[in-house]
């Protein structure tokens, strides 16, 4: 099963990560200038957690570390 957040929905999202070369005009350069980008994926802090679901059950589910911190889960 992929890490996806049962309560929000955050998953992997994939982005890039950009390489620079130069000294900035701010410190006394030309500019700086892009050298390379390369493709990163951008992970969410999911963590595995025993909820109670509203039937009253307990179920171990994948939940985000800012939903559980907003109460948005009941934690069993």
């Amino acid at each position: 099963m992929s890490r996806i957040c049962s309560v929000t929905g955050k998953r992997r999202v994939s982005g890039s990560k950009i390489h620079r070369k130069g000294l900035t005009k701010k410190s006394g350069g030309i500019g700086t200038h892009v050298a390379s980008v390369t493709k990163r994926t951008f992970k969410p802090n999911v963590q595995r957690v025993r909820v109670r679901m509203p039937n009253g059950q307990v179920k171990r589910v994948w939940v985000s570390a800012k939903a559980l911190k907003a109460g948005k889960v009941e934690k069993a």
